[in-house]
């Protein structure tokens, strides 16, 4: 296989620096929203960019609470949460996605990256967005500025995104 170099993820794999759960020091940190890619935030989520998306506008739905799996949030925190999932839909249809991957990969067994803290993805997909070198080249591309898609993302989130 060969290897990408991407220096800009040691601290995420290393754990240098890091705090214990970076998706608490993202909730705990509102000051930070910009800095960190938050879209939007209420009392009980917040909405913030993957950092390492799979594909362009690649954002997250992620409870306050640290909580492993969605039957320790509680039946109405739950609900609130597929409430947000429902709008970020109507977001990336908004910028342009063509389908959307959905979804949460509960504890480490089930692939979470972050395995602790609960948090869903919504993936933005585009006709002719998977190319020979996902299949052949084991590499990602990611053709656009991340810093650019955020700010696009910003922009509308505030049109979907209730405060109810």
């Amino acid at each position: 296989m060969d290897h990408l170099y991407a220096p800009w993820r040691s601290p995420y794999l290393t754990g240098d620096g890091a705090p214990d759960c970076v998706f608490c020091a993202i909730s705990q940190n509102p000051k930070d929203d910009l800095k960190n890619h938050v879209l939007f935030r209420d009392e009980s989520c917040f909405v913030v960019m993957n950092r390492y998306p799979y594909t362009p506008g690649h954002f997250m739905i992620i409870p306050h609470a640290h909580k492993d799996s969605p039957e320790l949030l509680g039946l109405e925190l739950w609900l609130h949460l597929q409430k947000r999932l429902y709008e970020g839909l109507q977001l990336l249809y908004a910028f342009g996605a063509q389908g959307v991957n959905l979804g949460f990969n509960i504890k480490e067994a089930a692939g979470a990256g972050i395995a602790p803290h609960l948090h869903g993805h919504l993936v933005p997909r585009f006709h002719k967005d998977t190319n020979f070198m996902t299949t052949i080249g084991q590499t990602r591309i990611y053709g656009v500025n991340f810093k650019k898609i955020y700010t696009t993302l910003q922009k509308k989130a505030a049109d979907y995104f209730t405060g109810v």
